[in-house]
């Protein structure tokens, strides 16, 4: 098994690394079979995205602060743990941000696809679903789509659900809505369309972020999974993904 070993510039990630790497034969990141990201979450977002093409297993281990998506850090038999790891799959989606200037730019994200108002101004939003509109208008501070493996991050923060990776869904999540008040969000399957179109886009400009990636001055976004990619995350069966999520739904 060739192993690449790459961490985060912050914290004891990098100093972590050397270590590993003065343990065990490394290959770079190109060559390997298996990569093994030290960080936290952040980081780990970004090794997912910078070698989706490859599809090239992640396996992450916490030398961040919360480390949702990362296995405990140990020195010893990293060999063996990534050899007994579960492999989990992970639908990407795919934003398809439209500016006001005409501009149409891709970005996939792992966690969500966030459209954010960007001044004073209360974003007013109309969403459709597979063609058909199921919000006239929303106003408020924006809204989230957010993929299972999201689920735990911003989504619930902002009051969304928790889904099980399994569970075939997405969550449409608002954003401090001012109207509807009583609208908390919904529940859609994972083969949906969303479009959303901002009103009043040069009174009231929002900006539409898919993980890290930002597009400011969007006036319509279509948000979808990505079918034709995947990724795979390596977890220690102790502690897997689908645990850590049904466990996440029990705290207090």
């Amino acid at each position: 098994m060739k192993i690449a070993i790459i961490s985060s510039e912050f914290g004891n990630a990098a100093k972590a690394a050397t270590k590993l790497r003065n343990r065990y034969r490394t290959v770079g990141a190109t060559e390997a079979d298996v990569i093994v990201a030290l960080g936290g979450d952040g980081f780990m977002l970004q090794t997912l995205h910078a070698y989706i093409d490859r599809d090239v297993p992640i396996y992450g281990m916490n030398r961040g602060t919360i480390g949702f998506l990362m296995n405990d850090y140990r020195e010893d038999d990293l060999i063996e743990r990534i050899k007994a790891a579960e492999h989990v799959r992970v639908k990407p989606l795919r934003m398809l941000a439209t500016t006001c200037d005409g501009e149409t730019i891709e970005h996939l994200a792992i966690n969500e696809v966030s459209l954010l108002r960007e001044t004073r101004q209360a974003a007013k939003l109309r969403v459709s679903v597979d063609g058909k509109v199921r919000l006239a208008e929303l106003s408020g501070d924006g809204l989230l789509v957010s993929t299972p493996a999201g689920s735990t991050a911003y989504n619930l923060s902002a009051g969304g659900p928790i889904i099980p990776m399994n569970a075939g869904l997405l969550a449409l999540t608002p954003l401090a809505a001012f109207r509807p008040r009583n609208w908390h969000g919904a529940l859609l399957p994972h083969s949906v369309t969303v479009e959303l179109t901002i009103q009043e886009p040069q009174k009231r400009p929002v900006s539409a972020v898919a993980d890290m990636h930002e597009v400011r001055d969007v006036r319509k976004v279509i948000i979808e999974e990505a079918k034709d990619r995947s990724l795979t995350i390596l977890f220690d069966p102790e502690h897997n993904l689908d645990e850590r999520i049904f466990t996440e739904q029990f705290a207090h």
